[in-house]
């Protein structure tokens, strides 16, 4: 688990409460979309409302991959668009599986390398 800084459409907000961001690995029998569907119900049922992009939200989950395979419609885009630009994706997922590659990007241990960490270990219960 990491914390980092709130970001928003006009960059990082250091005023905001801090987020804290996480990586999970699992095993589905469901189709991407059927998936994304459960991830947007997890995020409902935890108050997340879709009123303003990138507003504030109690729970943001993101299909970052899904196998090996690529998916880009109106609703997803897998791999996710923005996983290689964003520390708080990649240190998590790093510090889950040190061997991780984000598809069409390399490892992802190299990418953080390259665009830096700003992320923190979260010190909290959890």
């Amino acid at each position: 688990m990491r914390e980092t800084v709130a970001l928003t459409p006009d960059g990082p907000d250091p005023e905001a409460p801090r987020y804290l961001n996480g990586v999970a690995l699992a095993e589905t029998t469901l189709s991407p979309h059927s998936l994304l569907d459960l991830l947007q119900a997890v995020e409902a049922r935890h108050g997340r409302v879709r009123e303003v992009r990138w507003g504030d939200r109690t729970l943001d989950v993101d299909l970052i991959l899904y196998g090996g395979r690529v998916v880009a419609d109106e609703r997803l885009m897998v791999p996710h668009p923005r996983a290689h630009e964003r520390d708080f994706v990649l240190a998590p997922w790093l510090d889950l599986d040190p061997d991780a590659v984000l598809m069409g990007h390399g490892r992802v241990d190299a990418i953080l390398r390259r665009i830096g960490d700003s992320t923190l270990p979260y010190g909290g219960d959890g």
